[in-house]
């Protein structure tokens, strides 16, 4: 296979833009690159320009690829999810020697990766799914990354991923190893659901304002005064740059000649699915999956409109304190905030304990610190957390984040309260003030619940003046038997 020019550091397979700029970044940082792409004129063009007189050197055939990459090989796919993943990985395995390696960089799904890490281990090489956050210029200037998969794979690819990881706290790269099988893409996938969570949190702050009468313009220097304090992070730094921008057809806002329909490729509802399957109160994100799917249905929405609008007109109350108001709504928003990261953290120690991954979440959170687009100063407080216990069960129990929820709480109450009687739909910041109030009381409707099940389903309940795990069914009509339709504990 060409033994006498296997003089390349890496191989990369997929030259989309984030495999292209991911080749970029190994390059500036010393490294030499081999790649390959289907569409050989891609590859081309890529090498004449973009990686012209950088170390980047092409191939043609899997085979030539393969030939050029100093031992233990290393190659990293980045096609898209499913299939394609799985048709390189059988192209490759017979090219490759013991203890090569395989990397898989794209938005796998984790149980993907698990399969995948034990099929290539039981083919003698080792494989790594890793998350990488931080789109297209992250990819290129240093993203955040996730890896998990074979451990033994990690001190091969360590010192490429570190160097074009991006840096914090003096030079601390954003890139540590995560854990076993898929622990790396499930780590990547609740850092997508808890993206989509902070991108509607930030929706309903806008709306918040807009209902105010605030211009885009005057929206994004508000969203740049919040950058300053502890909502400092790469989505409302954008945020406040996309306000301002202008239409160069219409000279309008840019934000307001958009299609208010998003799009989503699938993380956010496998986070939500995964909380499902775990029994964890995901509730923000759920929320904002759905809010997703809703906005989706522009034409049906724009039909109800007509029908609905004057029904449930509703009048706005006046908002005396404008300032005061928008300051409410920063207040609403990181305290939301904060519930969504607590929820986030929630569904990884619960997903550690049914995978046995041994999981760093202070580390999670650093990694999280620089390069990845939830990027913010708010997970250095994630950190440190964690530092102080490391068997934190859930973030709104520390010092900091009680105290920061006690401070924002009423605010967050007023916002919620003018949203209901504006009319203004605000599904995230709602439930996560429900899951909030509810996460802080002994006591919930629950009891009924049970009662309810029992009654119709006999499926018993727990007493209060009973030791937990010992299970009674009454019957409810008198006419009812004994028997028992078993219990459920999620």
């Amino acid at each position: 296979m060409g033994k006498q020019n296997a003089s390349a550091d890496i191989g990369l397979i997929g030259l989309a833009v984030m495999g292209q700029n991911l080749v970029l970044n190994m390059a500036d940082h010393g490294f030499t690159v081999a790649v390959f792409n289907r569409t050989v004129s891609k590859e081309d063009e890529f090498l004449a320009h973009a990686a012209n007189s950088k170390s980047i050197v092409g191939a043609h055939t899997l085979e030539e690829l393969v030939g050029l990459l100093k031992r233990p090989r290393r190659v990293m796919l980045m096609v898209k999810a499913g299939a394609p993943v799985d048709e390189f990985i059988e192209h490759l395995l017979p090219l490759l020697e013991d203890g090569d390696i395989i990397i898989d960089g794209g938005n796998s799904n984790y149980q993907d990766t698990t399969r995948r890490t034990r099929y290539i281990q039981g083919k003698g090489k080792l494989f790594i799914g890793t998350g990488v956050s931080g789109g297209e210029e992250g990819a290129r200037n240093g993203p955040s990354i996730m890896p998990g998969g074979s451990p033994a794979a990690w001190p091969a690819v360590k010192p490429i991923f570190q160097a074009i990881a991006a840096k914090v706290d003096d030079n601390v790269p954003c890139c540590d190893w995560v854990g076993q099988e898929g622990a790396g893409h499930y780590v990547k996938m609740v850092h997508n659901g808890i993206e989509y969570g902070d991108m509607q949190l930030i929706g309903e702050a806008y709306a918040m304002m807009q209902s105010l009468g605030l211009s885009p313009d005057e929206m994004s220097k508000i969203f740049g005064e919040w950058n300053k304090g502890d909502l400092d992070s790469y989505l409302i730094e954008i945020t406040r740059d996309i306000l301002a921008k202008k239409d160069d057809e219409t000279g309008k806002p840019m934000v307001d000649v958009i299609l208010d329909a998003a799009g989503q490729k699938g993380t956010g509802k496998w986070t939500v699915i995964s909380a499902c399957d775990l029994a964890i109160p995901v509730t923000l994100i759920g929320e904002a999956v759905f809010a997703r799917c809703l906005s989706a249905i522009k034409e049906e929405r724009v039909a109800a409109a007509k029908v609905l609008a004057p029904v449930a007109a509703a009048k706005a109350p006046a908002v005396q304190d404008r300032q005061a108001f928008i300051n409410d709504v920063r207040d609403a928003l990181y305290a939301s905030k904060i519930c969504s990261y607590a929820q986030g953290f929630q569904l990884m120690r619960a997903a550690a304990t049914e995978n046995k991954w041994d999981l760093n979440y202070g580390g999670i959170a650093l990694m999280w610190r620089g390069g990845c687009i939830i990027r913010s100063r708010f997970l250095g407080r994630i950190t440190d957390a964690y530092a102080e216990n490391s068997k934190l069960v859930n973030l709104l129990v520390t010092p900091y984040f009680s105290r920061a929820v006690e401070i924002a709480l009423p605010a967050w109450r007023r916002v919620i309260s003018h949203a209901v009687q504006a009319g203004v739909p605000v599904p995230a910041m709602g439930s996560a003030l429900a899951y909030f109030d509810g996460y802080r009381s002994d006591r919930l409707p629950a009891n009924l619940l049970q009662a309810q099940r029992d009654y119709f389903g006999a499926h018993t309940y727990e007493r209060v003046d009973k030791p937990r795990g010992q299970f009674f069914h009454t019957n409810w009509t008198g006419t009812g038997g004994s028997t028992t339709a078993g219990t459920y504990m999620a």
